[in-house]
C-alpha cells in the first residue's frame, strides 16, 4: 500500500454546512407545504414537502458518505461517492417514474418541490461556503 497524507486533524470541516443547510431546507420544506396546500390543497401539500425531502435527505447522505469514507481512507472516496450518486438516481428516477405513472394529484408539486430543493440546497451551499472563504 502506498503511503497516505495524514488526514486532518478536525475532520468536522466536511460537514459542518449541514445544520444551517439542514435549517433551510426545513424552513423550505414548510414554506413548499404551505404553498402547495393553497394552491392544489392536501395532495399538492404532501408532494411539495416531499419533493423538499427527497432532496433534503439524498443530499445530507451524499455528504455524510462522502465525508466518512474522507475520514476513514480519501481512496474510498471516489467509488463510494458514485456509488451513493448511482443510488440516489435511481431511486429519484424510480419515484419519478412511479409518480409520472399515476394520477395522484399532487405529482406536479412533488417535481416542484425537487426543484426547489435542489436549487435552494445549492444556493445555501453555496452561500455558506463564500462566507466561509471570501468574506473571511
Amino acid at each position: 500500500m502506498p503511503d497516505l497524507p495524514a488526514l486532518p486533524a478536525d475532520p468536522r470541516w466536511r460537514v459542518e454546512h449541514l445544520p444551517l443547510i439542514s435549517a433551510v431546507c426545513v424552513l423550505l420544506l414548510t414554506c413548499a407545504a404551505s404553498i402547495g396546500f393553497f394552491t392544489g390543497g392536501a395532495d399538492a401539500a404532501l408532494g411539495a414537502a416531499t419533493g423538499v425531502l427527497i432532496v433534503t435527505v439524498s443530499y445530507s447522505m451524499s455528504t455524510l458518505v462522502i465525508a466518512w469514507a474522507d475520514t476513514v481512507r480519501p481512496a474510498l472516496l471516489m467509488p463510494l461517492g458514485l456509488l451513493t450518486y448511482v443510488l440516489k438516481y435511481t431511486l429519484l428516477g424510480v419515484v419519478l417514474a412511479y409518480g409520472v405513472s399515476t394520477e395522484w394529484p399532487g405529482k406536479t408539486a412533488l417535481g416542484l418541490g425537487i426543484v426547489a430543493g435542489v436549487m435552494v440546497w445549492t444556493g445555501a451551499q453555496a452561500w455558506w461556503l463564500y462566507g466561509r472563504t471570501v468574506r473571511k
